[in-house]
């Protein structure tokens, strides 16, 4: 049980950061489809008071993984080290991009406007990438690197997630001046979504098959086609932020009937679980940790986000 409960804290460690940092990578992915200087200040005044805390979720899943399943911690540290360090070096460059954006002159606002845009599209389609290169995993070969279509397939849906996340993100923290655009680029990366998600479900099976046997998988994939059919529904409203959120939905639903299909491997047929597991000792005591960073840290992001709900209305009136 204890072993099942270390891998639901990571997965819902995985999850938020999914959820938080999604909408940064989007709005940074965005930056150049918007033309006016405004604009983009108003974009990336809406990220500043919080784009640094979303990767928070990050090392505290890298961190835990580390201390609670050791044997596939090193394996993801060997065999993807390349893109692991270009997914670090991309959120670095982000941030850089981020921070400094508002010092230079018109020339050097412009290159950080170009970093921000390749540096989020980078974060965004490398852990997509990576996580098809290990859920098409076949026993013996671990984890090959190779550019197959599944895993591209994964990269490209992750990133028109985290487009359609960052449009939704406008028109609700920006709203009129940029919310007809977004609308139109929303119901494009709605399109672009569901079609990366059927072919990989065609392409790629076994997992969701999987899933479909236990009865937590089966309740989680009856609600996908809802879940879509709502997507639309609000996109034809242009009730944008319920699209947020249930595109949030959608997202911890996927990744949840995923792991369901999983269970009991941390890599598909190779890794199993519970034998990859650390002590008891060393489990109960980093779950107590997590079960209590976990709820403060929700809470802060929570607090961050009532306190600076105001901000990009108030850049909109300021001169």
């Amino acid at each position: 049980m204890l072993v099942e409960l270390s891998a639901v804290l990571l997965l819902f460690a995985l999850l938020m950061y999914l959820a938080l940092d999604g909408t940064d990578s989007g709005v940074g992915m965005l930056l150049y489809s918007f033309d006016q200087p405004q604009e983009r200040q108003w974009m990336v005044h809406s990220l500043l008071p919080l784009w640094d805390a979303n990767e928070t979720w990050l090392v505290l899943l890298a961190g835990g993984m580390l201390a609670l399943f050791p044997p596939l911690y090193s394996l993801l540290l060997q065999t993807l080290k390349v893109p692991l360090f270009l997914f670090l070096l991309a959120l670095f460059l982000r941030g850089l991009a981020l921070a400094y954006r508002g010092q230079p002159g018109e020339t050097g606002r412009r290159w950080l406007d170009r970093l921000l845009m390749v540096s989020s599209l980078l974060a965004a389609f490398l852990p997509g990438w990576m996580s098809g290169l290990m859920l098409v995993s076949r026993p013996p070969s671990g984890i090959v690197i190779d550019f197959s279509l599944v895993p591209l397939l994964c990269g490209l849906g992750l990133v028109a997630v985290d487009l359609l996340l960052g449009c939704c993100w406008l028109c609700w923290r920006i709203g009129e001046p940029v919310v007809e655009r977004a609308r139109a680029l929303a119901m494009l990366w709605w399109v672009v979504t569901l079609a990366c998600f059927i072919a990989v479900l065609l392409l790629e099976p076994a997992l969701w098959q999987q899933s479909w046997q236990r009865w937590p998988g089966k309740v989680l994939l009856s609600l996908l086609p809802a879940l879509w059919l709502l997507q639309l529904l609000t996109l034809w409203r242009e009730a944008m932020v319920a699209l947020l959120m249930i595109t949030l939905v959608q997202t911890g639903v996927v990744v949840a009937a995923l792991a369901c299909g999983l269970y009991p491997w941390l890599l598909p047929w190779q890794l199993e679980m519970h034998q990859q597991a650390s002590s008891p000792v060393t489990q109960g005591f980093v779950v107590t940790g997590l079960l209590i960073v976990l709820p403060l840290t929700l809470l802060y992001h929570s607090w961050a986000f009532w306190v600076f709900k105001r901000q990009p209305q108030a850049a909109q009136r300021s001169p």
